[in-house]
């Protein structure tokens, strides 16, 4: 690198000195796995739900009692308990995230250094080996066989070459070779954060369940505009007293809003995000939670997934006698400054057995070629890859095919006539068989045993040769394990059928980066939600591609990059867990949005038929704070973080709604009817509503069994202790003062409780048919 300049005046030889360094601009951007304090407090507190039911309070307080206000605490306890929870998961995020940035190789002073990726700054020199991504834009100095995949960008599939001079981008990774860059660009200047930047400070990936809720908010929000300006109106006219009027249009209007209902999913997905951080998995977008529910294919790849990082040398098997085995393997394995596992473990080998090696030319090793090579002069040109993609036939081909089918990596060194012809059919002499060992995960079991278990396809896609794919396969006991198909017969232009061979296959060996992104779209194609695991650079553009990607601890930095979730432990047995989680969190969010829209929607239907018929709301805001509180509030807090093992499906929104709406129109049909049975001309008010509001509990209470299912031990218990509450609140003189409850009629209280029975059944009913519609 003597002498090198860039085109910007910089020279590159020793890099920056430390005063340099710390006086230039530092590459510090937003961290796209969480978003910041002052957001998470604004989009806790500044709601449209927060500022009606905050003028709806304030109309209590002024012109009603102070009891019909405890409403307004839901305002606090909502943005409280949100910011808490939104910021104890930010901070778990930016945790975990520092430990999963990789370290950046630059030069400064005239050393190597590892900084961190803030801390790299405007004309750093920055050392590149395939697999590490590119944090800031720059001109490359150095180039040994550099290749960059930019498809991430620009959306080209093929690796493009880079030479001295030319421009790099951040967004992009090394994928072979190694070479150098001075960074021209960094932090915001950056092509990719400009690209980007609202999704580099807080990306949200698709999530139908933010959608279906965002939907719900906002056609709820539609609905009671002119919902709540009939109910004052009939209200007030209706109505001699004013403070009575306003109360009644209140009790309506906020009975409507499904105020709990965004604070439980967000406690849910922060919630999610903690649990996962406490057994070292980052997530770095919060909607993958969503999307591990769902995922019912599982993409494994052999290497770092299946089996254990690393490898060791195990025997080289000559084919040819007089041959300087040893020599070349040491001076092809020594090519790269940034080897990978294989050229590791024969380095380890064989050290300090390639002096007078010298290279002329070379050819870095890559996902797609599947071989390294270089010409050495006199010593002639030599290659070191897959036996099946070097040779063709002959005594070196069979023997590494029989050793392939046992399970083992195995290599060839062969001799060639140029660089060019490896791997094309031109003319290579085999020389020596290199085998590897690889260790299987201990936990590789009992988790695909798990992934059985739930109903997840897993396909072990893998760049090895198919045999010894399928070797791994068969000793994990995974089905259909025993039949490898060789990639490279696949089709390549009709999906159609290649997603009717991954359908109907398990194991594929000698797959290229390029045919995994098609594998997955495949899949998704067939109506399949899948996921993606993997560790090294040839699966960054499939990872990027899956509905789930999730990146191993040990892998290169671009892998973990790009996927939304992270395995910093680097354990496989990890894996259940996570999926476990995720289903977790979408399984129990619908059960509390049943909970919340069949409130929204008694309160709809009650709040329209009071206003047309011109009478007395039925309740008052303290009637639905309580009832709200015992067969919502607390279960749902509850519910939402329950432990659940069912896989979820498409069709949320439609689901919430089958069981919401006919739910909530016969609560509300229910307490309708319950108000009027008992109204007499001698019967107070208080003691009409009290009705009301027992039947109003015991058919919201009967909603609250019907989304609990199954009664567990623990479920049986809350919704119990709800009904044990209620009595209480019934029976003790105090409580019956401070709700405004009179339960002193029992002919009432048994009309309530025999119209709450009946519409118990009936809905217990409709929901069950409305719940076998197809939309």
């Amino acid at each position: 690198m003597d002498g090198i300049t860039s085109a910007h005046g910089l020279t590159s030889e020793q890099g920056l000195t430390s005063a340099q360094a710390a006086a230039a601009k530092t590459n510090r951007v937003p961290r796209r796995s969480s978003r910041s304090l002052s957001a998470i407090v604004r989009a806790n507190v500044f709601t449209l739900f927060n500022l009606v039911i905050g003028v709806l309070w304030a109309l209590i307080l002024i012109f009603g009692e102070w009891q019909d206000g405890l409403f307004g605490l839901v305002i606090v306890a909502n943005a409280l308990i949100g910011i808490v929870q939104e910021v104890r998961a930010k901070r778990m995020l930016d945790r975990l995230a520092v430990v999963n940035e990789a370290p950046v190789r630059v030069r400064r002073d005239g050393e190597e250094r590892l900084v961190h990726p803030h801390e790299v700054v405007l004309g750093d020199l920055i050392l590149l080996g395939a697999g590490d991504r590119l944090l800031v834009d720059g001109e490359v100095v150095r180039s040994e066989g550099l290749e960059v995949d930019e498809s991430l960008l620009t959306g080209e599939a093929d690796p493009v070459h880079k030479h001295a001079g030319d421009q790099v981008l951040s967004g992009s990774f090394a994928v072979a070779g190694s070479g150098a860059f001075v960074a021209t660009r960094v932090g915001t200047d950056a092509y990719a954060v400009k690209l980007a930047e609202e999704a580099s400070r807080f990306h949200l990936a698709h999530s139908e369940l933010r959608e279906g809720v965002a939907n719900f908010i906002k056609y709820i929000t539609w609905l009671v505009i002119p919902i709540g300006a009939l109910l004052i109106y009939s209200q007030l006219k209706h109505s001699a007293d004013f403070g009575t009027a306003i109360t009644g249009a209140v009790a309506g209007i906020v009975t409507m809003i499904p105020e709990g209902l965004v604070l439980m999913t967000s406690i849910a997905f922060a919630v999610g995000v903690v649990r996962l951080g406490r057994r070292r998995c980052l997530v770095q977008e919060l909607p993958a939670i969503e999307g591990l529910a769902r995922v019912d294919v599982l993409c494994l790849d052999k290497t770092g997934t299946l089996t254990a990082g690393g490898m060791e040398l195990e025997q080289v098997l000559p084919l040819r006698d007089g041959e300087p085995v040893e020599e070349a393997l040491a001076a092809v394995a020594g090519l790269d400054d940034h080897p990978n596992p294989t050229a590791q473990a024969i380095r380890a080998h064989y050290r300090d057995r390639s002096d007078g090696w010298t290279a002329r030319e070379t050819v870095p090793f890559s996902s797609a070629r599947k071989w390294s090579g270089a010409d050495f002069g006199e010593r002639g040109a030599w290659v070191l890859g897959a036996p099946d993609v070097l040779l063709q036939e002959g005594e070196g081909y069979r023997r590494s095919a029989e050793l392939a089918a046992t399970g083992t990596r195995v290599l060839a060194l062969c001799r060639a006539d140029s660089l060019a012809t490896p791997g094309e059919g031109g003319p290579v002499e085999a020389v020596a068989l290199v085998t590897l060992k690889q260790r299987i995960r201990p936990d590789a079991h009992e988790t695909l045993r798990y992934f059985a278990k739930q109903g997840v396809t897993v396909k072990v896609i893998s760049g090895d040769n198919p045999e010894a794919v399928s070797a791994i396969a068969v000793g994990l006991g995974i089905p259909g394990g025993d039949r490898a198909v060789d990639a490279r017969a696949l089709p390549d232009d009709d999906e159609a059928k290649l997603g009717e061979l991954l359908d109907a296959n398990t194991v594929f060996g000698r797959v290229t980066p390029q045919q995994k992104r098609r594998f997955v779209s495949a899949l998704q194609a067939r109506g399949h939600t899948v996921a993606m695991t993997g560790d090294g650079v040839n699966d960054v553009l499939a990872l990027k591609d899956a509905d789930l990607g999730i990146a191993m601890g040990a892998g290169s930095p671009a892998t973990k990059a790009v996927a939304q979730v992270v395995l910093l432990d680097n354990k496989f047995a990890t894996l259940p867990y996570v999926v476990g989680e995720g289903r977790r969190v979408l399984a129990n969010i619908e059960r509390v949005s049943n909970l919340f829209l069949t409130k929204t929607f008694y309160a709809i239907v009650l709040s329209l038929l009071v206003g047309v018929a011109g009478v007395m709301f039925p309740f008052a805001p303290r009637h639905s704070t309580l009832v709200n509180a015992l067969t919502i509030g607390v279960p749902a807090f509850f519910l939402a973080l329950a432990p659940t093992f069912e896989r979820s499906k498409p069709g949320f929104v439609p689901r919430v709604l089958r069981f919401a709406v006919p739910a909530g129109v016969l609560c509300a049909g229910a307490v309708l009817l319950s108000f009027w049975a008992v109204h007499t001309g001698t019967s107070t008010l208080v003691e009409d509503q009290t009705s009301a509001v027992i039947t109003l509990f015991l058919t919201t209470w009967w909603v609250l069994v019907l989304i609990a299912r199954p009664l567990t031990w623990w479920r049986a218990g809350l919704v119990g202790a709800m009904a044990v509450l209620f009595v209480i609140a019934l029976s003790i003189p105090f409580v019956q003062d401070f709700f405004a409850l009179q339960p002193d009629d029992a002919v009432n209280d048994l009309i309530a409780v025999g119209i709450s029975l009946v519409a118990a059944a009936a809905i217990s009913v409709a929901v069950k048919v409305a719940g076998t519609l197809r939309p």
